[in-house]
């Protein structure tokens, strides 16, 4: 039964352990095989070679699989081992409680062509049973994933997701997805504390959908990039979205990146509502839309501290939650020409603020978009540098009834425009 923040307050000191894996998941020996017979893992854990898997890229190893998984949710929990080969499955696995699929790799990111490399050779299909279920306290580690039917990145096909945690404490550590149509959901089934470190990827379609915890998801180390093939960027451009994040309390992402998606971060809220995030050393590259924010808990909102942006925020109507982002950086060109017009569109209720902030190549076109255009209640601009001196830095739209625009760097001299007859604090920025 998955629990919330508040109910896991008082057990967490028992937890503490929970995450611990075997001394054959740590990178000493490969597990014993169990005995001839034997319905029980021995008690480091259990090959899927002894119960029939060969990594020849052609037998069928689903039910090795499973009878290996089986047999050490059997035994409580047990690290299942996975010797380097590849490995073709013909249909989804579950990793039951407690229990740990265990690849070679013990650094990142795993490479497509060596090491533990799972096949999912499943049908496409545009929903479905997921290719790997993770229960509470199962672990996914030093393995790599890859779709051989998904083979012509000019005609992409529909997959069910790669990875879904159904339960508490799911976990993936350094595992590689080369080319998953959706790559992880953390959020279609309610879970808390998930914890991800070292996850590189190509999802094509979606990447990490996190909503439903209730209690400090921990995200870092995640990377999306062109592992599989450059010629899918016109899909991922047009259609991709990296990371989706709705309703998660007190949300940690770190060292997180992204390139080539129609939107880099996405804040939303679907059925539970919002929720708040803290991010730091992340950012998106080369896309539409770097971040884009639907929906924000009111009370928490975004801290986005040391962050890179080479595309366009979005701040919808709808938002009422605080978006802050502190020592980061704002450029729009990449080099098919592509940018964005403004480096910033704000509406809705919320306060969005630029701390230690730096912006250049924004409104390549020269058309007079502002590098801020804001159109939201209250916005603050604070020691922010703004680059291009031949162009417009802010615009203030008729719903702000609050600014704050001080110590900034205005290349060029102030220029900034704001509705006639309005009173809003601007002073104190240096024009050259």
């Amino acid at each position: 039964m998955t629990t919330t923040r508040r109910e896991a307050i008082g057990g967490m000191a028992g937890m503490m352990g929970g995450l611990g894996l075997s001394a054959a998941a740590m990178g000493q020996v490969p597990p014993a095989a169990p005995r001839p017979g034997a319905d029980q893992p021995e008690s480091l854990g259990v090959s899927v070679t002894a119960f029939g898997a060969r990594g020849d890229g052609a037998t069928d190893c689903a039910e090795a699989f499973d009878k290996a998984l089986k047999a050490a949710g059997n035994s409580g929990g047990a690290v299942v081992y996975v010797p380097a080969g590849r490995y073709r499955l013909s249909r989804p696995i579950e990793l039951p409680d407690h229990v740990t699929l265990q690849g070679v790799h013990r650094d990142s990111p795993p490479n497509r062509a060596a090491g533990s490399v799972l096949l999912a050779d499943v049908e496409p299909a545009d929903d479905g049973k997921p290719f790997i279920t993770l229960h509470a306290q199962s672990t996914l580690s030093g393995l790599c994933v890859h779709y051989p039917r998904q083979d012509d990145p000019a005609a992409i096909k529909p997959f069910p997701w790669c990875v879904r945690g159904v339960a508490d404490n799911a976990t993936i550590i350094n595992c590689l997805l080369t080319n998953p149509y959706r790559g992880v959901d953390f959020g279609t089934v309610t879970g808390g504390r998930h914890f991800i470190d070292g996850l590189y990827a190509q999802p094509l379609y979606r990447g990490l959908f996190i909503d439903k915890c209730y209690d400090v998801g921990r995200v870092r180390n995640v990377h999306f990039w062109p592992f599989w093939n450059q010629k899918a960027r016109p899909f991922m451009e047009t259609r991709g979205e990296a990371f989706v994040i709705g309703k998660t309390d007190w949300q940690m992402i770190d060292f997180c990146f992204c390139i080539w998606y129609r939107v880099g971060f996405h804040f939303v809220a679907n059925q539970p509502g919002p929720g708040n995030t803290m991010l730091t050393n992340s950012g998106s590259d080369i896309g539409p839309t770097a971040v884009r924010i639907d929906q924000l808990q009111p009370h928490a909102g975004i801290t986005w501290v040391n962050g890179q942006f080479m595309s366009g925020i979005e701040v919808s109507e709808a938002n009422n939650g605080p978006v802050k982002f502190t020592a980061c950086g704002f450029w729009g060109v990449n080099e098919n020409n592509l940018h964005c017009a403004s480096h910033a569109v704000l509406a809705g209720g919320g306060t969005v603020s630029f701390d230690s902030c730096h912006f250049t190549q924004w409104d390549v076109e020269k058309k007079g978009a502002p590098a801020i255009d804001a159109d939201c209640r209250s916005v603050a601009v604070r020691n922010c540098d703004f680059l291009d001196a031949d162009k417009r830095q802010i615009r203030l739209g008729d719903q702000v009834k609050s600014a704050i625009i001080t110590g900034n760097r205005l290349r060029g001299g102030a220029k900034i425009q704001m509705p006639a007859g309005r009173q809003f604090t601007i002073g104190l920025n240096a024009e050259a």
